[in-house]
């Protein structure tokens, strides 16, 4: 049956004729994700053919009408300043009816792009320099999308990078109480409780119009990077479903959140997480470096807040599908996601620690 859902979905794409073969593609974990070759061989054109995850994503095609906004936009944008808008920007193939996805039989919505060609991804940021190279990939983007109306865009999911609604859903998670957990992770609560005024601030910078209403990306890893594969330097941000208005601060607290944390996500040895702060620095040189001008002195004092919120933000995620009984969040142990959690609360300790250098290094930047 999906042999002939592929042929039927490629066969509604404006792609060259010829023999094509199809196959999975990638690591992805939300959508699904295939590598269509027409003329396999020395002349061979290469596709990227995903089938959007509609659990995930409520209303795949505004995600669709996000991503063709925000590519067209960024289009112009790269050609203004002498790049190859083909290359440096993912590019939607249309279908024979005009619009810029097919959907199945069975309702799921497909769409296709050109393939980049000649860039690598890699999964860990594992050296500075790596990781510098992530965060100029993605200041580059905030800067390049700093004119574009952020409101345009609709929210693909709902207040996904928002930490007082996170901070509700958990306090709405410990009056359930459903999978009856709560007498272990008292202290844990109590940890979070601290923070109930705090998770507040970027939001309120933004109602008093300190900082702007952005186009953020809202997953920034670094394989969300497609690197040239001679030069090692950043191509092209691809990944673009979570592409909605935001703020910037979230965006670089993410990727400290995770590439400046010294042990794994879900290390139990708490001694082991730290924040490295080579690794913040190294981000935020990248990120800032880029950014230059389209961004503003508050914002860039709150970049560190940034890293701070994520961190408390994914950490209350994990206590609250742990207190719910594992629902979201995938496990492969018992408690988990509170080990989870543990270590993120861990990182926001080791941040308050090292909080003045944190500043002094966006001051110095």
């Amino acid at each position: 049956m999906e042999n002939k859902i592929l042929h039927d979905v490629i066969a509604q794409f404006t792609l060259p004729e010829g023999e094509y073969t199809v196959a999975p593609y990638g690591n992805g974990h939300i959508n699904v994700t295939y590598c269509v070759v027409k003329n396999p061989g020395e002349n061979q054109q290469r596709f990227i053919l995903q089938r959007v995850n509609r659990y995930v994503f409520k209303e795949p095609v505004k995600l669709i009408e996000n991503v063709e906004q925000v590519t067209e936009f960024l289009r112009g944008v790269i050609a203004g300043e002498g790049g190859d808008p083909y290359r440096e920007t993912l590019t939607l193939v249309p279908a024979k009816d005009g619009k810029n996805y097919v959907i199945d039989e069975e309702g799921e919505l497909w769409r296709v792009y050109l393939f980049v060609e000649q860039t690598i991804s890699r999964d860990l940021p594992d050296t500075t320099e790596l990781f510098e190279l992530s965060g100029a990939a993605f200041g580059k983007f905030q800067r390049q999308l700093s004119a574009f109306p952020a409101e345009k865009l609709v929210e693909t999911i709902v207040d996904f990078h928002n930490t007082p609604a996170r901070f509700e859903q958990l306090m709405d998670a410990i009056r359930r109480n459903d999978a009856g957990r709560i007498d272990d992770v008292q202290e844990e609560i109590a940890f979070c409780m601290k923070y109930q005024q705090e998770v507040h601030t970027l939001l309120d910078a933004l109602k008093a119009g300190e900082i702007p209403l952005r186009v953020t990306h809202n997953d920034t890893k670094l394989n969300n990077v497609l690197l040239d594969e001679t030069t090692g330097k950043g191509v092209c941000v691809i990944d673009l479903d979570t592409v909605m208005p935001g703020l910037a601060a979230y965006d670089f607290g993410d990727s400290i959140r995770f590439g400046a944390n010294t042990a794994a996500e879900d290390e139990t040895d708490l001694e082991k997480v730290q924040l490295s702060l080579p690794m913040f620095e190294a981000f935020a040189r990248g990120f800032v470096g880029e950014c230059g001008s389209a961004m503003g002195q508050r914002e860039k004092e709150l970049l560190p807040m940034g890293a701070k919120l994520m961190t408390l933000e994914c950490g209350m995620r994990f206590l609250a599908d742990h207190l719910n009984g594992d629902k979201y969040f995938r496990i492969h142990r018992e408690n988990h996601n509170l080990d989870r959690a543990r270590n993120q609360f861990q990182l926001v300790r080791r941040m308050e620690e090292k909080w003045d250098e944190m500043m002094a290094i966006i001051r110095s930047i």
